[in-house]
């Protein structure tokens, strides 16, 4: 029998409202585990046990009056600390905002609790949500609960930690560069990576930030892909400034298996993969072959690899740059101004991707837009796409400066942030993608796969992904958390 801990929230929900346990108890079994099992990772750094008991207790008051119940009523749950909540501080493991304790929620947490679900604390993130890695002088490090010496990915990364051990209900994270893709590979869980700006990111943001960042997403963790169903389902939705005149409607996937055709991408010059990588990719792909689908790991969409990879640096840079403080972004346009023109290295094209002009910008921005076209044409013929997250398991923890890291792939050293790739094959065109386990490697250690869709086919990859949790591809704890 599953514990309670290594339920799904889906499952929990289901127990509550059935009355098979409460949400006080939920909320304590859950506690006793941070107590538990915490202070080996650090993935919970923020608590707040006296509102959600009393928001438990009311749940539980409400149950046994008869009221409606939400879709989430009494299931725990924790957030990444980049997300608002009211009496909370919100960082983003940056020393100086060590004291910035917000007043509202995030929409997406008001979505979450209108829905029942009761936050209890926030999870740990790497400083401006800015690497594979989860660490910060705030909150320190966190590690992974299945070697606390490596690495559970990042931005969200105590997010996925979090849930592999058992210490919370559901997550919800961000991406930009993989930021839930691979803390969900690292740790063995599934995420999400929602359609660009189909879940409104109003209160993750610092400095009371309105407009949506280029590239980056909010979206849901959990150990099931039901639980990604029902958390987007709360969390899309136009905000209120759009939904006068919009509505959602997405598209769900009705046809069955033996009728999708499906693409593999399994490895890349770009980025190659190690050989246990591959060999996930290669047993998803036979998994759906196995089930009549059409699999086929030589269609593409009609681009380079090289080129996408570089409109999504492009792009990457110019987005996170804009999350610098004044001071920070004045040095870089000073360093870009002395930069040789006849320099095209690697990092002098990086800087000038950083500081670029609207209409540097622009020209950009449409070579993408030509890049979501091909896409678009790709999916008229494909349902999904198949390829790998992240090039390895989870390295050790590195916390030198960035650019003496590197990324070791079966025995060869490759730039650190080679291994971006993956992810930004999805983020720059704004699609939708999941982050399915697909086993542990030969090292033991968790690996995932991607399923990529086309825009706004966010339930089809989740569907996909339930039809391949239900095959197999599902949740397995780490040892040493009982």
């Amino acid at each position: 029998m599953t514990p309670l801990h290594y339920l799904s929230a889906t499952a929990l929900a289901r127990g509550f409202r059935e009355g098979r346990f409460g949400a006080r108890e939920l909320l304590e079994h859950f506690l006793a585990r941070v107590d538990r099992h915490n202070g080996a990772i650090n993935a919970v750094v923020w608590q707040d046990r006296a509102g959600a008991r009393a928001r438990a207790d009311a749940a539980d008051a409400a149950r046994a009056r008869g009221e409606p119940l939400g879709p989430l009523a009494g299931v725990p749950m924790t957030i990444k600390e980049s997300y608002n909540f009211a009496g909370a501080p919100t960082t983003w493991g940056i020393p100086e905002l060590r004291d910035n304790v917000v007043a509202d929620d995030a929409l997406a947490v008001q979505r979450l609790a209108a829905a029942g679900a009761n936050v209890f604390g926030k999870t740990n993130v790497p400083i401006r949500l800015a690497d594979f890695q989860s660490f910060n002088a705030v909150y320190g490090t966190t590690g992974n609960p299945w070697d606390p010496g490596r690495t559970p990915g990042g931005s969200s990364g105590g997010s996925a930690a979090a849930l592999a051990a058992g210490l919370s209900g559901l997550e919800i994270g961000s991406d930009i560069g993989g930021s839930i893709r691979n803390p969900a590979h690292f740790c063995g869980v599934f995420g999400h990576k929602p359609t660009w700006n189909l879940c409104p990111p109003r209160g993750h943001a610092l400095g009371g930030v309105l407009s949506p960042t280029d590239i980056s997403v909010i979206g849901p963790l959990g150990r099931s892909a039901d639980d990604l169903e029902l958390a987007l389902r709360q969390m899309a939705g136009p905000d209120s400034l759009e939904s006068t005149g919009l509505a959602l409607q997405l598209p769900t996937l009705d046809a069955p298996t033996r009728t999708l055709r499906i693409a593999v991408w399994k490895s890349d010059p770009v980025c190659p993969v190690s050989m246990a990588v591959a060999a996930k990719v290669d047993g998803v792909a036979a998994a759906l072959s196995a089930e009549g689908a059409t699999v086929d790991d030589a269609a593409r969409p009609d681009f380079s690899s090289e080129h996408s990879h570089r409109l999504f640096s492009a792009l990457l840079m110019s987005a996170m740059s804009a999350r610098l403080p004044d001071a920070d972004y004045a040095r870089l346009v000073d360093a870009a101004a002395k930069l040789d023109p006849q320099d095209q290295s690697g990092p002098s094209n990086q800087l000038r991707a950083q500081v670029m002009r609207l209409r540097d910008w622009s020209r950009v921005n449409e070579a993408r837009t030509q890049l979501r076209w091909a896409w678009h044409r790709f999916f008229g013929q494909w349902e999904f796409v198949v390829t790998p997250m992240m090039p390895t398991t989870a390295f050790v923890h590195d916390h030198r400066p960035e650019a003496e890291r590197s990324i070791t792939i079966d025995g060869e050293r490759h730039p650190y942030f080679t291994q971006i790739f993956w992810a930004g094959l999805a983020g720059v065109a704004y699609l939708p993608a999941t982050v399915i386990p697909a086993g542990p490697g030969p090292d033991g250690l968790p690996i995932g796969v991607q399923i990529i869709g086309p825009a706004y086919g966010d339930l089809k990859t989740i569907s996909l992904a339930q039809r391949l949790e239900r095959l197999g591809f599902a949740f397995r704890p780490p040892g040493g958390y009982d």
